[in-house]
């Protein structure tokens, strides 16, 4: 199915899992085994190659650099994890709450 969209769209799309374990680890400055924790903790969850590798989007990387520095700052990992969730389930409910407060019936013409 990747193969269907264009080499460009693919790196431009956020949720594109261009990474392998041992580059995002890499990219964060951590070790594989802070990805698999995560990953254990359901805060992400790589999607795998056709061989079984972990395979991470750049989306991903973000939310895993926003609990590593969480880590970083002495917060269990399975806490940051939970932080993490929390953060982005408000950022959408924001969001959510935004668009439903700049309706067009609020813009009369």
């Amino acid at each position: 199915m990747a193969a269907d969209i264009p080499l460009g769209d693919r790196l431009d799309d956020d949720d594109y899992p261009a990474y392998t374990m041992g580059r995002a680890a890499e990219m964060l400055g951590t070790t594989p085994g802070f990805l698999r924790a995560i990953g254990e903790a359901r805060l992400i969850t790589p999607l795998r190659s056709e061989g079984g590798h972990r395979r991470y989007s750049r989306y991903q990387l973000r939310i895993a650099a926003r609990a590593r520095e969480l880590v970083d700052r002495g917060t269990p990992i399975e806490a940051a994890c939970r932080i993490v969730i929390l953060e982005d389930q408000l950022e959408e409910a924001q969001r959510i709450n935004a668009e439903h407060h700049h309706t067009p019936a609020d813009n009369p013409t």
